[in-house]
């Protein structure tokens, strides 16, 4: 989360464009295009950095020792025990919505490819329920969920460390008269996913998280309003641009996926065209706009349906193969196969990375590296290539008339033909995690800690600031400034796992906590690249010897779950 209001208003700033052809050409012109990428060790970083996430008592196992325990007492003011979860970013407000959607993306990258790193799933695992425990606490009734606890407005006039904070520690709510159905619905989908994670390893725990998920899917629908109109402090960090409607169609389909009940389906495809999931073609996926993953998540029911486990009916398979085509519509954007320019694709750096707005940029490339990872899957299970729209089509309708301008997109958005195949879109994905690793013109690892250069001055409160198990000192309000915010040298501590905001349109990369668009990092940058981390290294052969009977794949058994 910045330190500037408006965070999220979209950028004016027009994104640099280049052909899919140019990416490798330009990052080998660069001398940047290195060898393989180690992805365990990768792997490795990014869940360690959820450890210098928390929020709460830490627990004795605690991995990242120069964070102590903070915000012991949030929630008491309201009466509720809100003590836990995650601070989104540099700064330590606990918002909601970013929150879930970290720990959904966390979950569906262990469904998809387990944790195949030694010893890292049980890392995995602490890192949902981290979160999860949270949400438990946070939904303390059917229509009531604890959304933020802290202001970002009292929070960014200060420079200290969470065990310091002397700022507001309100809390806010959601319930049946102040509505927030993003964010209701978000931590539907968060629990529902995490609680297919659990299952077979803590059923009792699983379907905990499943009772919540079904009442705040409930709870979303009856009550429908946007979230930043009931807790209008969040506007200025984390606003609902795209309104409720994706997050409601996405809850609904994690909920179908943890349960099997045929009504979450239903609600999908009786809702798909009202709300948008059949008409949005985006270019971009983020915990605002959640259109092209849940477009992503529907193509899997058609491997589902191929493989037996599902049943469609004819007017079903109809509502989800649209729901694919919108999904499709996002990969080509990432990958240039679009007719139309840049108005229809995705904008590009010189080198290759997608580059969607300057403010925390590597969060839309992390996310869509995942989806691309999902949906290369999703193409080789079906045994069918991408399909992308026909340019002759597409050339056709810009030639017709006005009158006909209605019918002639339809059609030409109907008309579509082979552009790869599921290889070239994992590659591609890869291309933007091996970007964030260093294979970029700086020659700098946009995760924290990984590689012999990456970001020194992080644009974080607690890792720029001495260790308070080394320091009990009190650091005050504005004495953080002084001391550490302005001084030149490199942060104390690495703030390993982290995935800042990245380099700029041209591939420039300053690395100065002033330069926070740049160098803050947030929890859902890290996240999707956990799953896509795993798919590389199983493809790879990065996988680590063992010493006894494989688990299957994703499997969570009880000894990794223990300890928790």
């Amino acid at each position: 989360m910045s330190d500037v209001s408006g965070r999220f208003v979209l950028a004016a700033a027009a994104a640099v464009f280049f052909a899919t052809a140019s990416l490798a050409s330009a990052v080998a012109g660069a001398g940047a295009a290195a060898a393989a990428h180690d992805y365990g060790d990768a792997l490795h970083k990014s869940l360690l950095y959820f450890e210098a996430q928390r929020s709460g008592r830490l627990p004795y196992n605690q991995r990242v020792r120069w964070r102590g325990h903070s915000g012991l007492t949030d929630g008491l003011e309201q009466g509720v025990d809100l003590v836990g979860g995650y601070y989104d970013a540099g700064d330590h407000v606990k918002f909601g919505l970013p929150m879930a959607f970290t720990v959904t993306l966390l979950s569906w990258g262990v469904l998809e490819y387990g944790v195949p790193a030694a010893g890292e799933l049980g890392h995995a695992l602490r890192a949902i329920k981290w979160g999860t425990d949270y949400f438990v606490k946070a939904h303390t009734a059917p229509t009531e969920l604890w959304t933020q606890v802290g202001d970002g407005d009292s929070d960014h006039y200060c420079w200290q460390r969470p065990e310091d904070m002397t700022t507001s520690r309100r809390a806010y709510k959601v319930d049946a008269e102040n509505p927030g159905s993003e964010v209701a619905a978000e931590t539907a989908a968060a629990m529902a996913a995490a609680s297919l994670v659990f299952r077979g390893a803590d059923d009792h725990y699983a379907h905990l998280l499943l009772h919540h998920a079904q009442q705040l899917f409930e709870f979303a629908d009856k009550y429908r309003g946007r979230y930043d109109e009931s807790v209008e402090v969040v506007k200025n960090y984390y606003p609902s641009s795209s309104g409720y409607y994706d997050e409601l169609l996405w809850a609904a389909l994690w909920l179908h996926r943890a349960t099997g009940r045929r009504s979450y389906l239903e609600y999908v495809i009786a809702n798909a065209e009202e709300f948008g999931g059949t008409g949005w073609a985006v270019k971009e996926f983020s915990w605002d706009i959640k259109y092209a993953g849940l477009q992503v998540l529907a193509s899997e029911l058609l491997v589902e349906a191929k493989e037996g486990r599902l049943r469609l009916s004819e007017e079903e398979l109809a509502v989800v193969e649209q729901l694919r085509s919108k999904a499709e519509y996002y990969v080509c954007s990432c990958m240039n196969r679009n007719p139309g320019g840049a108005d229809h694709n995705a904008g590009r750096t010189p080198a290759g990375l997608l580059f969607i707005r300057p403010w925390n940029n590597l969060q839309y490339a992390s996310g869509a590296a995942f989806l691309l990872t999902v949906y290369s899957d999703v193409l080789s299970s079906l045994g069918e290539p991408l399909r992308c729209p026909d340019p002759t089509a597409a050339a056709a309708n810009s030639s017709s008339s006005a009158a006909n301008s209605s019918s002639s997109a339809s059609a030409a958005a109907d008309a579509a033909v082979a552009a790869g195949d599921a290889g070239e879109v994992l590659e591609f994905a890869r291309s933007q995690a091996d970007y964030i690793l260093g294979s970029n013109p700086m020659g700098t690892s946009y995760l924290v800690g990984y590689g012999g250069a990456y970001p020194r001055r992080v644009h974080h409160r607690a890792a720029s600031s001495a260790s308070y198990s080394h320091d009990r000192d009190f650091i005050g309000c504005l004495q953080g400034f002084d001391s550490w915010y302005s001084a030149r040298a490199e942060n104390p501590h690495d703030l390993v796992g982290a995935v800042v905001g990245g380099p700029n349109g041209d591939d420039v990369f300053t690395d100065h906590r002033g330069a926070y668009m740049q160098t803050e990092a947030c929890t859902y940058n890290t996240a999707p690249l956990v799953g896509v981390f795993s798919k590389l290294m199983q493809i790879d052969g990065q996988l680590p010897p063992r010493k006894r009977r494989p688990e299957a794949e994703g499997e969570v058994t009880e000894a990794a779950a223990g300890d928790l």
